[in-house]
């Protein structure tokens, strides 16, 4: 793809996507998404019935009469995209790939935050971290980030989420809202997602193409592994293979819940054959509760 095509995709891109976050998730994400506390505002006098624990101890003395600190929600957040771009990515067979559905949430989740007016800084990684972008705020930016997105090429296919969740908990030093998204073709990863959710407000979204689910009975097929370039010949005809395979991904998934349900991350499914909004919408309407 050659720098025009990028910019002509990087702006059918932003129409689609502000469009999205100005009509649906504005509102939902600034209700969805908590600053990082509570932040110092100003001082005032002691009135009857103040929580004595507020008391400004050095403004009293100076004024000899109490004085309370009055502390406001602190909106303002760094948002984390963590963006697996392992080679896993690059499949669809309905809808669209995996990678154009990623590129689409990031978009998405990015102009919603800095309507918010927040900062949004980016992570991409295989099974090393590929690209770090700082955390900033404005258009130009994330302009940026879906054509660093559209025009990346990693270096390496496979995928090692511990890696880019242990990245962001030496990289962030403050509190953030840190969206994973990845396929999670994965699955030792809890420690460090446990350390993460122990320093950041940790989001999982999950991107699954219907092909993955049950693969179609077309005799024998040669499949290559995407991430190791592995090549095997099946029968997707034979009934052991699919009991198989579905067996194989009904234990994936279950693990995967175990594991969001053990360290308390929020997670949705999202698949590159379905609108993704209803999924979006009712993942920012749960945690507005």
């Amino acid at each position: 793809m050659d720098s025009t095509e990028i910019l002509k995709k990087v702006r059918k891109i932003e129409i689609r996507t502000r469009a999205l976050t100005q009509q649906v998730f504005s509102g939902q994400y600034h209700s969805a998404f908590k600053g990082r506390g509570m932040a110092f505002s100003e001082v005032r006098e002691y009135n009857y019935g103040d929580d004595i624990r507020s008391i400004d101890w050095n403004v009293t003395a100076r004024f000899h009469h109490p004085y309370v600190k009055i502390f406001e929600e602190e909106r303002e957040l760094t948002v984390m995209l963590l963006i697996d771009v392992s080679a896993s990515n690059m499949f669809g067979t309905k809808g669209m790939y995996k990678k154009d559905l990623i590129t689409e949430l990031a978009a998405v989740l990015s102009f919603s935050a800095i309507t918010n007016n927040d900062k949004v800084g980016v992570i991409f990684f295989s099974n090393q971290v590929e690209k770090f972008i700082p955390p900033q705020k404005g258009r130009t930016h994330i302009l940026r980030i879906i054509r660093e997105l559209l025009h990346h090429q990693p270096s390496s296919k496979q995928t090692d989420i511990s890696e880019a969740l242990r990245y962001l908990t030496n990289a962030i030093k403050k509190r953030c809202t840190a969206f994973l998204i990845s396929d999670f073709m994965d699955d030792d990863f809890e420690t460090a997602l446990k350390i993460s959710k122990n320093k950041h407000d940790v989001v999982a979204i999950q991107t699954v193409d219907q092909g993955e689910l049950q693969i179609p009975a077309m005799g024998l097929l040669q499949i290559k592994d995407a991430e190791t370039g592995n090549l095997s010949l099946i029968d997707t005809s034979n009934k052991n293979f699919q009991s198989y395979h579905r067996k194989w991904w009904k234990e994936k998934e279950e693990k995967l819940q175990t594991v969001f349900q053990k360290t308390g991350i929020d997670h949705v499914k999202l698949f590159t054959d379905k609108d993704y909004v209803p999924a979006l919408k009712n993942l920012f309407s749960r945690r507005s509760v």
